[in-house]
């Protein structure tokens, strides 16, 4: 019976104890329709299809006008939004993709070991359709997913326009062949 007394008085201490988990404070993103986003493509994993996406080098940007608005406090994860791309995307003298392309992504919530709460919010573009032909494409805010830092915020529509043509691949040898 003294056994079963131990036993029991354990178990209501346990009861009491005050139990703190992780911080729940995850920065949200908010991306309203019209807000202009840059991209950054990141580099596919083992692409069963390449495509002339995969000619470009990691950290391209990609201009994005948001054609609906999206905010990680009422939409959940996985939930997609479209876009439009602003300025074509070069590779060399080749363009690669042109202006008013669609765009395709989603919200996600991603695991992060460095980030303090241990998870962050993202935005990523999963395709781009450009004159009827979709390519399957992975870009976020951030230039890296490593980077356990915020996204840089929005551009102003009045900041000053830079040369689109040129890429930190300069010009590049296009393997595949590309349309115009």
């Amino acid at each position: 019976m003294q056994r079963f007394s131990l036993v029991f008085l354990c178990f209501m201490c346990v009861l009491t104890g005050k139990a703190t988990g992780q911080d729940a404070n995850i920065e949200p993103v908010h991306a309203p329709s019209g807000a202009l986003l840059t991209f950054h493509l990141q580099t596919r994993l083992n692409p069963t299809d390449r495509n002339e996406m995969d000619v470009l080098p990691k950290g391209t940007v990609i201009r994005v006008k948001m054609l609906n608005g999206i905010d990680s406090g009422v939409d959940r994860d996985g939930s997609e939004f479209h876009g439009e791309v602003v300025e074509s995307v070069w590779a060399g003298s080749k363009v690669i993709v042109h202006a008013e392309s669609e765009v395709r992504g989603i919200l996600v919530l991603l695991r992060s070991k460095n980030h303090p709460e241990g998870f962050r919010y993202e935005l990523l573009v999963t395709s781009v359709t450009d004159h009827a032909k979709t390519y399957d494409l992975t870009a976020s805010l951030n230039p890296s997913f490593f980077d356990a830092g915020t996204p840089a915020p929005p551009n102003s529509k009045a900041e000053t326009r830079r040369d689109s043509r040129a890429t930190d691949g300069g010009s590049a040898t296009l393997p595949l062949p590309l349309h115009n």
